[in-house]
């Protein structure tokens, strides 16, 4: 049932001044104390978290969403028909080894096409806007970074570092030699002076682990 790369990831960078990124929406885990995997959720509201996480990502600016499960890979069918077309889904064959090894199936789909940033949030984060998406994005085109694809910004909420996180393209290949276990990329981001966005105004930056 998944897309092809070639049909998926066919969009090419056009802007020599601004990042194109492909959101990275890590959802493999298994959610043991939520007592079942978390791209199963689904809200009061009625929307599983899976599809507002792809929805909050394309709407806050990231032309392309690439999800990555693994513990429950059923959950591809709550991906809704209208954001289908611009989403990928990959397997981390090795989620089971930690939040590392679905970040790196992760940007290993983002490689698939050179040039590209990437844009990583969380399935459990229902809390999170496509304002603090679009703010971290407009972060990485600032003038202060001296290109886009050496961007790394990461949003934080009343001083805890949160999600968002932009990886620009430079950062793709050396961050995946850094990742292992359940630590992601956080020693990566403290190692190269990543620069912090407030966002603590858009709110979302928890996450949810436990029912209710």
């Amino acid at each position: 049932m998944r897309d092809s790369y070639d049909e998926v990831m066919s969009i090419r960078p056009t802007r020599d001044a601004a990042p194109d990124a492909v959101g990275i929406l890590l959802a493999a885990g298994a959610g043991r104390r939520m007592g079942t995997p978390k791209a199963l959720v689904i809200d009061d509201d009625g929307e599983p978290w899976l599809a507002r996480g792809v929805r909050v990502l394309r709407e806050g600016g990231c032309e392309r969403v690439v999800v990555v499960l693994g513990a429950a890979p059923e959950a591809e069918s709550l991906i809704p028909a209208d954001l289908r077309a611009r989403v990928t889904v990959t397997i981390a064959d090795e989620w089971a080894r930690g939040q590392s090894a679905s970040l790196r199936a992760g940007i290993r789909a983002v490689q698939a096409e050179p040039g590209f940033a990437a844009l990583v949030s969380l399935v459990d984060l229902p809390g999170l806007r496509a304002p603090a998406v679009r703010r971290v994005l407009a972060a990485a085109r600032g003038s202060a970074q001296p290109s886009p694809a050496s961007a790394l910004l990461q949003a934080a909420y009343d001083g805890r570092p949160g999600h968002p996180v932009f990886l620009g393209a430079a950062h793709l290949a050396p961050l995946l030699k850094h990742l292992h276990g359940d630590t992601g990329a956080r020693p990566y981001l403290l190692a190269h002076d990543v620069r912090i966005v407030d966002c603590t105004d858009l709110g979302g930056g928890d996450d949810v682990d436990t029912p209710g």
